[in-house]
């Protein structure tokens, strides 16, 4: 019905509606301005911790780089204390499985990989710290154990990956025959990092291979 009434009573209406409700409108700025406050604040706080958890890895790289194992492993710490939620975590530790993977102290490195594979938000961080698992798993001797961590998961784009890893295990175990079958599963995937290796493994296994057995010939009848 506003559009009826004058420009002096619709005046009147909002003045009205401003005295009883100013104050609400008012908090709810101020509410509004301080909320788009603390949300700017918090993401700062996010932000300055993000850069801060970048810094201890690169730090953590750095030492690495320059041969300082002992400082590494502060860093690491240091990420697992002050930024176990970050990203930068389940990196530090795929790293420090790595160092651990070459100084042949796979214990240390395996449970690096099950801390990640268990606890990353990551899904497919999770899945190569899986597939790392169970490489370390068949350097340990352990080609059954690998075979069970690879079967745990679906590999999703890393299928490839997993066929060739399970052939490692197959091949420890002595049973040419699957690796060979799980090798040219793997063969031909572009996301393959070392083709020519597998490669290798397929030649080399297809040659120890038993040819295929001929076709048996028809029994003829007996003559009448």
């Amino acid at each position: 019905m506003s559009e009826y009434l004058s420009d002096k009573e619709q005046w009147e209406q909002i003045r009205t509606w401003v005295r009883e409700n100013g104050l609400w409108v008012v908090a709810g700025v101020a509410l509004a301005v301080a909320g788009l406050q603390g949300w700017r604040g918090w993401q700062a706080h996010l932000d300055a911790r993000g850069v801060a958890a970048d810094a201890a890895y690169t730090g953590m790289i750095d030492a690495l780089e320059k041969g300082d194992r002992s400082q590494a492993f502060v860093r690491l710490g240091e990420i697992e204390r002050d930024y176990p939620s970050s990203p930068y975590a389940d990196q530090a530790k795929l790293l420090a499985a790595r160092v651990y993977v070459e100084s042949k102290e796979l214990d240390k490195a395996a449970h690096e990989l099950e801390t990640v594979m268990n606890g990353s938000k990551d899904h497919e961080l999770a899945l190569v710290a899986r597939m790392r698992l169970a490489r370390v798993e068949i350097a340990q001797g352990k080609p059954d154990e690998a075979l069970a961590t690879l079967s745990a998961a679906e590999p999703g784009a890393f299928a490839a990956r997993y066929h060739e890893v399970r052939g490692d295990a197959y091949y420890a175990k002595g049973d040419k025959a699957s690796a060979l079958r799980e090798y040219r599963s793997a063969a031909g995937n572009p996301d393959l990092g070392d083709a020519a290796l597998l490669n290798l493994k397929i030649a080399d296994l297809a040659a120890d291979a038993p040819p295929a057995s001929a076709a048996t010939p028809a029994p003829t009848s007996a003559a009448k």
